[in-house]
């Protein structure tokens, strides 16, 4: 994992100074949650991985969460998924479609859409369930919605596989003709399964790694063993520049990829 700044405040902001243009961005979890506050398309603070006890007492370090905002996405964290095509999606069926996840008792379905050709169907921990309730579960969506339509809208390559690392996850995203090709997450504890995974992707899709540019973003970087890793056995690993928003210079849009793309999830629809 990456050492890189977990917390930024804008200085010249208080929490008397927030007002209805103000959006909070939430990624939930089952012990930790992170948040961003965004005035408009600008970020104004982020903090990752606090204590699920921060949101009932946000002390003076996380003050700005005292706020009511009126615009939220929370993010949840799926232990399982699955992708439906539009055409093939009937919300009657959700239960159906839910019995390839194997869900547990201590689970709860969700499903809506991902994008403008797939519904996403996804299994939740109650955990995270319970804290996303705080804020209202219509405001919920897959954690990683706005980071997929983020790279979709920006003409992603056929020869690129997108990885996004969230603690020991890997996300791999791979597009053709900017439609999903192939989504999936994979938990993996070291450099060699991590590259493992990504080859193994390659050969699903029947492609050669050494034709394969990887665009990274996350707990990773350039320099460090997983990326030197994947460097090994695919043509390029490159960050990934992409910006959904405008940051400050002590933060880089690769440092919180999936968290900033939640802006684009953003509903101006109050409860």
């Amino acid at each position: 994992m990456i050492d890189q700044i977990t917390n930024y405040r804008d200085p010249d902001l208080s929490l008397y100074q927030l007002n209805s243009n103000y959006t909070l961005l939430l990624q939930i979890y089952p012990a930790t949650f992170s948040y961003a506050i965004v005035f408009e398309d600008k970020l104004q603070a982020w903090a990752k991985d606090c204590e699920l006890l921060v949101l009932d007492d946000p002390g003076s370090e996380h003050e700005l969460l005292n706020y009511e905002y009126k615009k939220v996405v929370a993010g949840l964290q799926s232990t399982g998924f699955t992708l439906v095509p539009n055409a093939l999606y009937n919300e009657n069926r959700i239960a159906d479609f839910a019995r390839f996840l194997d869900v547990k008792p201590n689970e709860k379905i969700f499903a809506q859409p991902l994008d403008a050709d797939n519904h996403i169907i996804y299994k939740v921990d109650e955990r995270v369930v319970e804290t996303a309730a705080i804020y209202g579960l219509r405001k919920t969506v897959f954690i990683n919605k706005g980071w997929i339509n983020a790279i979709a809208g920006n003409n992603p390559s056929n020869q690129t596989f997108y990885l996004n690392i969230d603690k020991e996850q890997v996300d791999i995203l791979n597009f053709n003709n900017s439609k999903i090709r192939f989504y999936n997450s994979f938990s993996f504890n070291n450099p060699d399964e991590l590259a493992y995974y990504a080859a193994l992707v390659a050969q699903q899709l029947q492609l050669q790694p050494k034709d394969i540019n990887l665009v990274i973003s996350g707990d990773i970087e350039e320099t460090d063993e997983n990326a030197s890793r994947l460097s090994e056995f695919f043509a390029g690993v490159e960050r990934n520049y992409l910006n959904v928003l405008h940051f400050p210079l002590e933060v880089t849009a690769n440092q919180l990829p999936a968290l900033a793309a939640l802006s684009l999830c953003v509903s101006s629809e109050e409860d």
